[in-house]
């Protein structure tokens, strides 16, 4: 048993940190929002009013939050885990956030005598509940090591991919390609509806080629292509990860032609409202312009 300090309790970082108490550890949760933490009063734990009254014997924390500022304020800020966290503990970060963030706050969790390791996730709420997602870590072997127990209990299959801020590199490549192919897909669709194609033709073909192999295949038919833009992943998230994937594009000198383009559609989507709809409801922006100018 290991004494966790769980932060981000949210749609991932619940069931996540449910299935770490279900696995026999002492897990202190906390979030920045009341309620997710008063939803933990059905479990055995120890429920904390800031980060730093969680860590006060906290062997491990484990940050799950949307962006680097929430992570850095968990962990650095007044009333943050860093001053009651024991030295030598270990900081697990599994958002997904910027890979120079990551990198620079590894660094300065280390002038402070923590260990940390990146290891964000791969699947969606529905894993994340099962305790199956696929973790992609980054750090020194022996470290996440010490974490696999925790990991077992969230994931069915953890990958080492490197050192530390190689697990978010992955998880940002990962994520470029997901959003990308939505993208590419919304505007195959509406291409294909402009030259007057008949929409269930199309998919069915395209669903069995090499091309169609991906976003049409699942993510389109489950979600815009049956009219529910509900958000299984929004519009928000995925074009916030295209960027942090493009900002990873400039730090390694890599073009991504075709992200910026999608990054223009992501944006113009989150213009027209549809920040919490689907991402897939990029292909209704596609065909709205195409009413437009026709």
């Amino acid at each position: 048993m290991s004494h966790v300090a769980f932060i981000g309790l949210g749609a991932m970082g619940g069931p996540m940190a449910r299935n770490l108490i279900a696995g026999g550890h002492d897990v202190a949760v906390h979030d920045a929002a009341e309620a997710p933490v008063a939803g933990f009063a059905d479990v055995n734990c120890r429920r904390a009013s800031s980060a730093a009254e969680a860590t006060t014997d906290a062997e491990f924390v484990i940050t799950m939050l949307p962006t680097a500022a929430n992570v850095r304020a968990a962990l650095l800020e007044n009333g943050g885990a860093c001053e009651t966290l024991p030295a030598g503990a270990l900081v697990i970060d599994m958002s997904t956030v910027g890979a120079g963030d990551s990198t620079a706050l590894a660094a300065d969790l280390g002038e402070r005598g923590y260990r940390m390791i990146d290891a964000p996730v791969g699947r969606g709420p529905l894993q994340a509940e099962a305790g199956t997602l696929l973790i992609m870590a980054g750090g020194d072997s022996a470290d996440i090591d010490a974490a696999r127990p925790l990991f077992d209990c969230m994931a069915d299959k953890v990958v080492h991919v490197g050192p530390q801020g190689h697990g978010i590199k992955l998880k940002l490549v990962n994520n470029y390609m997901s959003m990308v192919g939505v993208a590419m897909t919304a505007e195959t669709l509406a291409l294909a509806s402009k030259a007057g194609l008949d929409r269930e033709t199309v998919v069915d073909v395209l669903q069995g080629t090499a091309a169609g192999r991906g976003a049409i295949n699942d993510r389109f038919p489950r979600k815009v292509l049956s009219g529910d833009v509900s958000p299984e992943f929004p519009v928000r998230l995925g074009g916030k990860d295209l960027k942090l994937a493009l900002g990873l594009g400039v730090e390694e000198a890599s073009p991504l032609a075709l992200g910026a383009a999608a990054d223009h559609w992501f944006d113009r989507a989150h213009d027209e409202g549809r920040a919490n709809e689907d991402c897939t409801a990029l292909l209704l922006v596609l065909e709205a312009m195409d009413a437009e100018t026709g």
